[in-house]
């Protein structure tokens, strides 16, 4: 199932649950949120009490992709304020399985992220553990950037693994989705699309929604 994730990173913060709804309206299924601490990515975005505020405005999951150091000392900040997925980056981690357990321990599904330099063997010993990969297809840090093709297979790559091992993680991207590039990530076996500039940047975000789930629907289609 091919789910579409819009990041609020490119949305209008004055508008923030208007254009939530929009979205949703066009096919949305989650509420993707980028958490940034100026430390490990250059740029400083939001944190719980913003992630309250956007519960309250929508029902669909809150997926909180952490791109911060020392995630372990926020996540239950952050399930508290209504996140229902978490992401953490493999890069940042010390005890990567001690931190997806500790999210799973404050009942929310928990994800791995990898930037565009760090190979998928890299999560070989977690993959059992996580509800879903997040794949960075761009340089963590800002929004509207240019969808980096290495990214394609690391997504293939993890669809072999887990056909192979028999596992259930989903997979996710993250970076440059756009109606010229979400048949090849769905081709390469993406499920989960986040896509912020794509869905908010210019027009009306429903329309914009669904004609980017439309492409994507049909590029299951041609999956090989």
């Amino acid at each position: 199932m091919i789910e579409l994730a819009p990041s609020i990173l490119s949305a209008d913060f004055a508008h923030l649950a208007d254009h939530v709804k929009r979205a949703t309206e066009g096919g949305a299924t989650v509420v993707h949120v980028d958490i940034m601490d100026g430390h490990f990515v250059p740029n400083l975005t939001i944190g719980p009490p913003v992630v309250r505020s956007l519960r309250k405005a929508t029902n669909l999951p809150l997926d909180c992709h952490l791109m911060i150091e020392n995630p372990d000392d926020f996540i239950p900040a952050f399930v508290e304020a209504g996140a229902n997925w978490i992401s953490v980056h493999q890069e940042v981690c010390r005890h990567l399985d001690r931190t997806l357990h500790l999210i799973r321990e404050h009942g929310a599904l928990a994800g791995v992220v990898i930037n565009p330099a760090t190979p998928v063997e890299m999560l070989s010993e977690v993959l059992d553990l996580v509800d879903y990969v997040l794949v960075m297809s761009v340089n963590p840090g800002f929004g509207g950037q240019k969808f980096l093709p290495n990214s394609l297979h690391k997504m293939r790559r993890l669809a072999e693994i887990r056909t192979r091992r028999g596992l259930n993680f989903r997979i996710e991207v993250d970076g440059g989705v756009a109606l010229d590039t979400v048949a090849e990530v769905v081709r390469a076996g993406a499920e989960i699309l986040v896509a912020g500039n794509a869905v908010f940047g210019s027009g009306d975000p429903k329309t914009n929604a669904e004609r980017l789930l439309k492409a994507a629907v049909e590029a299951t289609l041609q999956r090989v």
